[in-house]
């Protein structure tokens, strides 16, 4: 037995927890996306099926390589394969993000020797999850333009994707893009919207919970820059960038919505509150573009989501840093 597999044992007979999750994570992969990425790759309850690209927060051929450069990171090259998917919104012009650098901390790393695969994202997504119904969590992370491709393809392929976990929206609240949106839904609302009316099991992570849950200070990125391992020093440069933005727009710490999305599936015990709501993403009006409608009043909206409220924001850090130990 190999010492992840020996890990998933013990972790799955410590808290009761599942051995494992297979998941496919859709990634628009800036820093921390690689993050989330890295909880599929090492965490010892994921089993990481692939990895599907999406157009959103940095130029698409450069979140291609920062996807295969994680996967190198961790120590897994060939291992898991790379599908690049949607390259623009399904209708609008691709908004690039601002807080991400390039995506890998603006460092020089070696050029990947995995390369991705020729297959489209979305038809990767509906073939996986078709061989497997009921057995593949998807995580997006990214804008939801694979994801409603994989609808449009296949009408049931909401009926078979075990769960879908969903980082995006702001629970009415203001957005990181405009004071209506966060930036996945603003960047293609239109897809947005057919993913939320097309039937999945969804469960939503917003940037809402992020600032006030998944914010790590100086102090706690101290620490796991301290702990100077291979991991842990990729981490400190591809977080960097993100850190010198949100310190110039007075968010006083790094964020961590995308990594929080795919450990919460991995580590349920670390979701303290969560709701059923009726989440709705506005598309027709260009001043709320992206907006997130989250409404826990049943006899109005029937809910279609479940909306994570409130996490161990300690013991996801503690989760992390023990990740970022794993030997290579």
């Amino acid at each position: 037995m190999s010492e992840r597999d020996a890990l998933s044992e013990e972790a799955a007979q410590g808290d009761g927890g599942p051995a494992t999750r297979r998941m496919i994570i859709d990634t628009d992969t800036a820093a921390d996306d690689s993050f989330a990425l890295l909880v599929g790759l090492l965490h010892p309850r994921a089993s990481l099926e692939a990895i599907t690209v999406v157009a959103g927060n940095v130029e698409f051929e450069q979140e291609l390589q920062n996807a295969l450069i994680t996967i190198e990171a961790s120590g897994r090259a060939g291992e898991v394969a790379v599908f690049p998917g949607a390259r623009v919104p399904l209708r609008r012009e691709w908004h690039p993000a601002s807080a991400h650098g390039d995506g890998k901390g603006n460092h020089d790393f070696p050029h990947p020797a995995q390369s991705v695969s020729e297959e489209h994202a979305a038809e990767a997504l509906v073939r996986i999850v078709d061989a497997n119904p009921g057995e593949i969590d998807v995580v997006a992370i990214g804008p939801l333009t694979n994801i409603a491709t994989a609808v449009l393809l296949d009408r049931d392929f909401p009926a078979k994707v075990r769960e879908l976990w969903v980082m995006g929206g702001c629970d009415n609240s203001v957005g990181n893009v405009t004071a209506a949106a966060e930036y996945n839904f603003y960047v293609d609302p239109e897809a947005a919207d057919i993913v939320f009316t097309a039937g999945f099991d969804v469960t939503v992570v917003t940037w809402t919970l992020t600032l006030a849950r998944a914010l790590w200070n100086r102090e706690q990125l101290a620490r796991i820059e301290a702990l100077g391992t291979p991991l842990s020093r990729f981490f400190t440069i591809l977080d960097t960038p993100n850190l010198e933005f949100n310190e110039g727009v007075s968010i006083y710490g790094s964020t961590h919505p995308d990594s929080l999305t795919a450990m919460l599936l991995v580590r349920p015990d670390l979701i303290e509150r969560s709701s059923r709501k009726f989440v709705a993403i506005e598309h027709g009006s260009e001043l709320t573009r992206g907006y997130s409608l989250f409404d826990d009043r049943a006899d109005r909206n029937a809910p279609n989501a479940r909306v994570i409220d409130e996490i161990d924001e300690a013991g996801f850090f503690e989760a992390y840093l023990e990740l970022l130990r794993t030997p290579l």
